[in-house]
């Protein structure tokens, strides 16, 4: 399945985004009438600025609480569901319950989820702003600096959907531990950085001009009913804002997380890791050697009781191949590859976990 045909079955999703985003916008225009309310009680404008101040804190918290702690867990499903179908070519019947029962599968418990989450955003960021650093050496060139710093922030909106990727990768290599695929996924997006972040590059425009083009027109109707109201046209905008950007997070970026998800899914499992990458990535990113290191001392995940039977299916000389290659284990401290066994790191002298 392509792109567009994975969105649209995967709709479900999205459904459930603009929910979320609706109820944010109608409990910050109920909170919104009960504080302009409160204004109107004391008859101050001073103390209207006040509960528009108040406002809008508020409802970056109510924004925050909905979004992150009940929309993660959401856009961890709809993760799941994107790399069964690109991996397998078939999108499960109950997607939200797949993708929920996946989530709890693979991370346990939502803590885990938000952890190597909160890594694996970390320690992209810290290695696209290492790799960012070579275009500095040409901001000598005329109108080079102000085109490298609008690439940059094409670049930094674009990295939101590239760790969605990596998290994708998770749900594909179920029979590793969380952190472990996780920091592969990384190593998977390092080796393919000009692929797929210029491919998520590209669709951002089109998300930044969406986003314009609906927040002006909910603008002009929005603030012809405020005036209606006396109300300021500050707030109308905020509430417009609000409700692009619920239209944004469940249509535009579902739409674009796959693209970008299909993209990855389709290079990951044919890219070979080389062992070098993860000492050098270690040195870029202290977030990816957290990640790193606590990949090396999960457990390896047990296998699913249908793993036999997808094991039988191979020939006897892919098996005897795949029991031939001894696997290596990477150093926690430099990442170095050693022989399973050893004590010490060949490399750097480290005990071995």
């Amino acid at each position: 399945m392509n792109a567009g045909e994975i969105f649209f079955k995967t709709m479900p999703f999205a459904w459930v985004k603009l929910l979320l985003g609706i109820v944010t916008v109608i409990v910050s225009g109920l909170l919104f009438g009960i504080l302009m309310g409160l204004a109107w009680l004391f008859n101050s404008e001073g103390v209207g600025v006040v509960m528009l101040f108040v406002w809008l804190g508020c409802i970056g918290v109510i924004h925050f609480i909905i979004s992150h702690y009940i929309g993660y867990l959401f856009k961890a499903g709809h993760i799941a569901v994107i790399a069964e179908a690109v991996t397998t070519g078939r999108v499960p019947e109950n997607q939200v319950a797949y993708g929920k029962q996946m989530v709890k599968e693979r991370f346990v418990a939502s803590n885990v989820y938000f952890a190597v989450d909160k890594l694996v955003a970390g320690a992209v960021k810290q290695i696209q702003k290492g790799v960012g650093k070579l275009g500095d050496a040409f901001a000598f060139i005329p109108g080079m600096k102000a085109a490298t710093g609008l690439a940059k922030i094409f670049v930094d909106l674009s990295l939101g959907y590239v760790d969605e990727c990596c998290l994708g990768y998770t749900f594909h290599k179920k029979e590793q531990g969380a952190f472990k695929s996780a920091s592969d996924g990384v190593v998977i997006y390092a080796q393919n950085w000009k692929t797929l972040l210029g491919s998520a590059a590209k669709t951002m425009a089109l998300v930044i001009l969406g986003l314009i083009g609906i927040t002006l027109a909910l603008f002009i109707v929005i603030g012809l009913l405020f005036r209606l109201f006396d109300w300021p046209g500050f707030a109308a905008f905020v509430i417009a804002l609000l409700i692009a950007l619920a239209i944004k997070y469940a249509f535009i970026d579902s739409f674009i997380l796959t693209r970008t998800m299909v993209a990855y899914m389709r290079v990951a499992p044919t890219t070979v890791i080389t062992f070098d990458l993860y000492g050098n990535l270690s040195g870029i990113s202290p977030k990816f050697k957290e990640l790193f290191n606590k990949g090396q001392q999960e457990q390896p995940v047990s296998q699913p009781a249908n793993a036999e039977a997808s094991v039988n299916t191979q020939t006897p000389t892919s098996v005897q191949q795949e029991a031939q290659e001894e696997k290596p284990v990477f150093c926690g401290q430099c990442g170095a590859k050693n022989t399973r066994g050893v004590r010490f790191c060949g490399s750097c002298g480290a005990i071995m976990q």
